[in-house]
């Protein structure tokens, strides 16, 4: 089995909001102990990070990397399916580029866990899978296959489908209504049946992609940047008792009470860039800091391949500059995306009995003239510089 220990950092947990010196013990991929003078099993390797600080392995909620990937254009790009509006029994899994070099760059970076899936051209898109940063094939990256059922409002499934039937926001939400009232009956027809065969509803598999929806156990993600949009994902989970997540939020800075009241999980971003399209014109570093202040539990992305997935720490460090909490905007790229994914008995902070996905850096994780000292995975040492031929 192996074993490394950490000596001698400053560390950052994402649990206290107070920085404290300890040692960790990464013991079978897994944080084994946290403290001053522990006992090293034989054969231990010890690395020093003396005047370092260590953090959790940075997580991001939302993005694409690894269906559209570093350089790839058209051709290698498998986020989005153009051909049927309604994609629920998609799966990211069958998707993702295990070698696609953006992995290697956001793993050097520190990002090692990371919630990737198709794009929001369709109403519904299929699910998405978290997963780690390194891996050779996707089954050694998972984490979880299917951790919620992507769903999308505005101008993008407009612009897509606007030639095939989909052209406002009210065919959107009704085509989606549609699905969840079908999925809903084949699934009470299921339930109905039993062990009688011969009373079974005919295998329909986009309703049967949508059961896990339907019965509570993986959650609508629903892209949505307006404040019109991000209420009308609401108000439809609501009518149809499903879980929701929401991804963007770009206007949720003038509605931040409206959704505080709610208690729904917000992923903020990306907002670095150029605001590409009409409902991107309003998006400000300060969106964060506002959700936050007003109660909301946030989770700050970089939607990549939009922003590069290297860049999440400093994207932190822009909401912290526009007012965010430093500590809270740690928690929005560790402990919160990984609760927003239904992963946090894994992943987000430095805990006994996690994941030993650990980040060594030289300074503040917000700091773009911050180095990248070591990075830990599953407890196993990753490369820090990478170019792309050897990715």
């Amino acid at each position: 089995m192996n074993a490394v220990l950490l000596r001698g950092g400053m560390v950052y947990d994402a649990v206290h909001s107070e920085p404290f010196d300890a040692d960790i013990l990464c013991e079978g991929g897994k944080i084994a102990a946290i403290g001053l003078g522990l006992s090293v099993p034989d054969g231990c390797e010890i690395v020093d990070v003396s005047g370092l600080r260590v953090y959790p392995g940075f997580v991001e909620a939302h993005g694409h990397i690894g269906l559209d990937g570093y350089g790839i254009g058209y051709e290698g790009q498998d986020y989005n399916e153009y051909g049927d509006i309604l994609t629920p029994q998609l799966r990211a899994i069958d998707g993702i580029k295990p070698g696609d070099y953006a992995f290697a760059e956001a793993a050097a970076a520190g990002v090692t866990c990371v919630c990737t899936g198709p794009g929001s051209s369709n109403v519904l898109g299929g699910t998405f899978a978290a997963i780690k940063t390194t891996g050779r094939r996707v089954e050694e990256m998972l984490v979880r296959a299917d951790v919620a059922m992507k769903c999308a409002f505005g101008e993008n499934p407009k612009r897509c489908y606007r030639e095939k039937g989909n052209s406002s926001r009210m065919s959107t939400a009704a085509k989606l209504r549609e699905m969840l009232f079908r999925a809903k009956e084949y699934d009470r027809r299921l339930r109905a049946a039993g062990n009688d065969e011969s009373k079974l509803p005919p295998f329909d598999m986009k309703l049967n992609a949508l059961l896990p929806v339907i019965r509570g156990e993986i959650p609508l993600k629903a892209h949505a940047h307006q404040a019109d949009d991000m209420f009308t994902a609401i108000r439809i989970a609501k009518e149809f008792g499903v879980k929701l997540t929401l991804e963007h939020c770009t206007e949720g800075h003038l509605v931040a009470d409206l959704l505080a009241a709610e208690h729904i999980p917000m992923a903020v971003g990306p907002t670095f860039g150029n605001a590409s399209k009409y409902e991107l014109r309003k998006k400000t570093w300060e969106t964060p800091a506002i959700l936050d202040k007003a109660g909301c539990t946030i989770s700050i992305i970089t939607d990549a391949p939009v922003t590069p997935l290297k860049f999440l720490p400093l994207c932190a460090g822009f909401a912290v500059h526009a007012g965010l909490d430093p500590f809270h905007a740690l928690q929005a790229i560790t402990i919160n995306p990984a609760k927003h994914i239904g992963i946090e008995d894994r992943v987000g902070s430095i805990e006994v009995g996690k994941d030993a996905d650990l980040v060594v850096m030289d300074g503040s994780c917000f700091e773009i003239s911050t180095s990248v000292a070591h990075v830990f995975i599953n407890g196993v040492a990753q490369p820090t510089h990478v170019r792309f031929e050897e990715a």
